[in-house]
C-alpha cells in the first residue's frame, strides 16, 4: 500500500516536472515550435530598407571548397574558376634510387557524388554534386606549373601578417598573377582530349585491377572500385627531371621543396564547340587531390647488369596554399543593379550571388522606429521572421541556391538565432533548421518560393536591451552553413570590409524582391520584419 502511494506520487511529481520542462523548452526557443497559425497571437509587420552592393576582389585562400570550370548564368553572367594549390611530398627526404624510369604520373582529384544504386557488373553508379551548368558539358583544362611561390604570412614593418590571395590574381595588373607567371606548357598533354581540350566531369566510378599471382598459368586479379574522380596523366618527362632526378636537398623539407617546386596553376578555358560546366571541388581534404608517381630504380649502386629494377611510387599533395581565382563576365542587368543601389528607399530587386558576386544590405529601420513604443507596452516577442520572396520569373531555368545566410554586417558576427540554433542533421540540410534560411519549394513547379530566416532571439534582445543597437544585416548565399569566418575584401568600401567566406566559395546566385513600395514589387512579395507578440491588456 505504502509502495504503491509512494510510485504514485513519484510519476505526479515526474508528470509535472516533464510538463514545466516542455513548457519552458518551448518559451525559450520563442516562436521556433510554434505552426504558421500562430493562434493567440498579434502580428506587426515593418518595413525594410534592402539594397544591392557588389562584391570586389575578396580573399580566396582557405576555402573548403573550390570551384572549377566555367558556369554560364542566363540572369548573371558567366564565371570562369581557375584554381592554384602548393605541393608538399607526403615523405620528406624521400630514397629515390639509381636510375629511375618513371611509368606513370596520375594527378587524381575526388569530386563530390553520392551513390545512386549498386552496379550489378560490380562497385556502385553515382551522381555528382556540386555541378553547376550542362551536365555533359566540356572545358578546356590546363595544368601548369605555378611561377608564384605562395606564402602563408610575410613581414612588414617589423610585424608579420597573414598572406592573402585574391579572387582576381590571375587577370588585370595586380603584382601577382598566376596566369602570366605559369611556366611552361601544360603538364596535361596526353593525346586523349578528354584529358585536356575536351575535359568533362565523368560520375563513372574507378575501376583498379591487380594480379593476385603473376606467376600463375592462369592469372587472376582483384579489383578496387574508386568513386568518381578527375585523373589526369601528365608529362612523365617533366617529372622525371623535376622529382625523381632533382638535387636530394629539394626533396628534404616541405619548405625548401615549396620554394623549388611552387605549386599547380589549373586553368579553364571554352572547349570549342561545348557547352561548359563548373564543379566545386575538395581539394584541401587530405588525400583527396595528389600526384601519384610510379616508377622503377634500383635501391644499391651496382655494376651487375642483371639486377632488376624494384617498382616505387611516390605521392604528392595537393596542400597547403591554395586559392580559387575567378573571372567574371556579368550580365548588364545584374552589374547595373549591384553598382547602383538605392541606398535611401532601398531596391525593388535584391541580387546576391557567391563567389565575386554580391549581397544585399538589410536594415531593420521599420522596427527600429517602433522600438520605444514597444518597449513602453511591454510587448513578449514570440516569434519574428523575415520572409524573402524569390522573383521565380527572372530565376526561371536557373540553378537555385539552397540556402541563404544572415549575418551581422557591421560587426561581420553571426547572429544571436543562429549561435543559438543547436539543430543538427545528417543529410542537407545540415543543420541551423530553426533558424532556417532553407529554400521553399514549389511542389508543382519544383522552383522555390520563399527563403525564411527566423529573429525571434535577435529581436528580443534589441528590445530588451538599449545598448544593443539594431545593426545593419548582410545577406548572402551560402554553400556551407556550418562556416561563418570571413574572407577580407582587397579594397574595403564605406558599408562592408569582409564577406563570409561560405558565400566566396559558392557560385549560384537569386534574385529577391526588396522592401520597397513600388509597383514593381508584386502584392504579397514585399520584404518586412513580421513579429509576432504576446500583447498584456
Amino acid at each position: 500500500m505504502y509502495n504503491t502511494s509512494f510510485i504514485k506520487k513519484i510519476l505526479l511529481i515526474a508528470t509535472v516536472v516533464l510538463f514545466y520542462s516542455c513548457d519552458k523548452d518551448f518559451n525559450s526557443i520563442g516562436g521556433s515550435l510554434i505552426g504558421d497559425d500562430h493562434f493567440g497571437l498579434e502580428s506587426e509587420k515593418y518595413d525594410v530598407l534592402a539594397y544591392n552592393q557588389e562584391v570586389t576582389p575578396v580573399q580566396s585562400n582557405g576555402l573548403t571548397l573550390n570551384g572549377l570550370g566555367i558556369y554560364d548564368n542566363s540572369v548573371f553572367g558567366t564565371n570562369t574558376s581557375n584554381f592554384v594549390s602548393q605541393l608538399t611530398m607526403v615523405t620528406d627526404a624521400p630514397t629515390i634510387g639509381e636510375a629511375p624510369v618513371i611509368e606513370s604520373v596520375v594527378l587524381s582529384v575526388s569530386y563530390l557524388s553520392h551513390v545512386t544504386e549498386a552496379d550489378p557488373k560490380g562497385g556502385n553508379v553515382y551522381a555528382l554534386d556540386s555541378i553547376y551548368g550542362d551536365p555533359k558539358g566540356k572545358i578546356k583544362l590546363s595544368v601548369y606549373e605555378s611561377g608564384v611561390q605562395m606564402r602563408s604570412s610575410y613581414f612588414d614593418g617589423g610585424s608579420q601578417f597573414a598572406q592573402l590571395y585574391y579572387t582576381n590574381q590571375d587577370s588585370g595588373t595586380d603584382p601577382i598573377n598566376f596566369d602570366t607567371s605559369k611556366i611552361g606548357a601544360r603538364l596535361n598533354d596526353d593525346p586523349d582530349p578528354a584529358q585536356n581540350d575536351a575535359f568533362f566531369f565523368s560520375a563513372a566510378q574507378r575501376k583498379d585491377s591487380t594480379v593476385v599471382d603473376a606467376n600463375a598459368a592462369v592469372k587472376t586479379y582483384t579489383y578496387t572500385y574508386v568513386t568518381p574522380e578527375m585523373r589526369l596523366n601528365l608529362n612523365k618527362a617533366f617529372f622525371l627531371e623535376k622529382i625523381l632526378k632533382a638535387p636530394a636537398s629539394k626533396l628534404s623539407s616541405a619548405a625548401i621543396f615549396q620554394e623549388y617546386f611552387r605549386g599547380l596553376y589549373f586553368k579553364v578555358e571554352k572547349s570549342d564547340g561545348n557547352p561548359s560546366n563548373l564543379a566545386l571541388l575538395d581539394f584541401a581534404k587530405s588525400g583527396n587531390a595528389k600526384i601519384t608517381i610510379k616508377y622503377k630504380a634500383k635501391t644499391a649502386i651496382t655494376t651487375d647488369p642483371d639486377d632488376t629494377m624494384e617498382e616505387k611510387s611516390l605521392v604528392i599533395n595537393l596542400s597547403g596554399a591554395q586559392a580559387s581565382l575567378y573571372q567574371d563576365v556579368k550580365n548588364p542587368t545584374y552589374y547595373n543593379a549591384v553598382t547602383n543601389p538605392n541606398k535611401t528607399t532601398g531596391d525593388d530587386r535584391l541580387y546576391l550571388k557567391g563567389g565575386q558576386g554580391s549581397l544585399a544590405v538589410v536594415d531593420l529601420n521599420g522596427f527600429g522606429a517602433k522600438l520605444d513604443e514597444i518597449r513602453t507596452k511591454n510587448w513578449l516577442v514570440n516569434e519574428a521572421n523575415l520572409v524573402f520572396s524569390i522573383d521565380a520569373e527572372k530565376m526561371a531555368g536557373a540553378y537555385e541556391p539552397k540556402r541563404i545566410y544572415l549575418y551581422d554586417l557591421d560587426n561581420s558576427l553571426a547572429l544571436l538565432d543562429y549561435s543559438l540554433d543547436g539543430t543538427t542533421a545528417t543529410a542537407n540540410p545540415p543543420g541551423k533548421i530553426i533558424y532556417s534560411g532553407i529554400i521553399n519549394i514549389d511542389p508543382t513547379s519544383k522552383r522555390g518560393t520563399t527563403y525564411k530566416i527566423r529573429l525571434t532571439n535577435h529581436i528580443r534582445n534589441i528590445i530588451k536591451n538599449a545598448t544593443v543597437k539594431n545593426v545593419k544585416l548582410g545577406l548572402v548565399v551560402t554553400g556551407d552553413i556550418n562556416t561563418i569566418t570571413f574572407g577580407q575584401l582587397k579594397l574595403k568600401n564605406d558599408i562592408f570590409s569582409n564577406v563570409p567566406r561560405a558565400s566566396v566559395m559558392s557560385p549560384l546566385g537569386t534574385i529577391l524582391y526588396g522592401g520597397t513600395s513600388s509597383s514593381n514589387v508584386p502584392a504579397g512579395k514585399k520584404l518586412q520584419l513580421e513579429v509576432y507578440y504576446t500583447k498584456p491588456n
